[in-house]
């Protein structure tokens, strides 16, 4: 069994003391700075179907069919940096338990990769930590209308919102948040693991609302990287 390394000033500097690592880990901190200085590919390890339900935002994803053989997923990775296997690469998964982002890493390593590290604590530390998710638009058709608690902010105007929504959809704009936006809304406060989907007119609204949420108790909390065209083309809105 392993343990957290916790640094003694920061928990964001966390990372697993694994023995007999075959690759090195990465701390959230480190994440958040690959992601902002783009130093490095962010690999979803986990299957295609987990990916679009909710990854760390800016992460990829190349998972082959279920059920294919690794030497396919280490091919999709190689057709991914166009045969640069210097490339950095950070690999996470499901968590401290989880075994694909393992598994991909020493595939990948055997396969003659030089610079992979993995993030094993994953996405739900990633979550629990404040870390922005996206949400495929394949994981909102897919959720919509079968998960009964889902929440759903529009996070556009009120204006806009009023023209049509999706249904069922709350509004709180991203730009009134600063001034109590969520004073009126009818947040799960009985459960914080609720999960709440944002979305916006475009990626930036959307995260800007998502990044406001993530700094409350809600751990659950993904957006829609996309533009609201794009979900009322599958979701037809329904006026307010």
């Amino acid at each position: 069994m392993t343990d957290l390394a916790i640094s003694q000033t920061d928990v964001y500097q966390a990372t697993l003391a694994e023995p007999d690592q075959k690759t090195p880990q990465v701390s959230t901190e480190d994440v958040r700075r690959i992601l902002a200085d783009g130093s490095a590919i962010v690999l979803d390890s986990r299957k295609r179907a987990e990916y679009a339900a909710g990854h760390i935002a800016g992460a990829r994803n190349v998972a082959p069919a279920p059920g294919a053989p690794p030497s396919e997923y280490v091919a999709a990775v190689e057709r991914l940096v166009q045969g640069d296997k210097s490339q950095s690469l950070v690999i996470y998964c499901n968590g401290q338990y989880c075994k694909a982002g393992r598994q991909l890493s020493a595939h990948l390593a055997e396969a003659g990769f030089t610079s992979v590290r993995r993030y094993q604590l994953g996405i739900p530390v990633w979550r629990a930590l404040g870390g922005p998710v996206e949400i495929e638009l394949e994981g909102i058709v897919r959720i919509f209308g079968v998960d009964q608690t889902v929440v759903y902010f529009d996070a556009r105007s009120a204006e806009e919102f009023a023209q049509g929504t999706l249904p069922g959809a709350h509004n709180v704009p991203a730009d009134a948040v600063a001034t109590g936006g969520f004073e009126k809304v009818p947040m799960p406060r009985n459960d914080f693991n609720t999960r709440i989907v944002i979305f916006g007119r475009d990626k930036a609204q959307g995260r800007k609302l998502a990044d406001a949420i993530g700094k409350t108790p809600f751990q659950n909390v993904s957006y829609f990287p996309g533009v609201f065209e794009q979900l009322s083309v599958v979701i037809k809105p329904k006026p307010v």
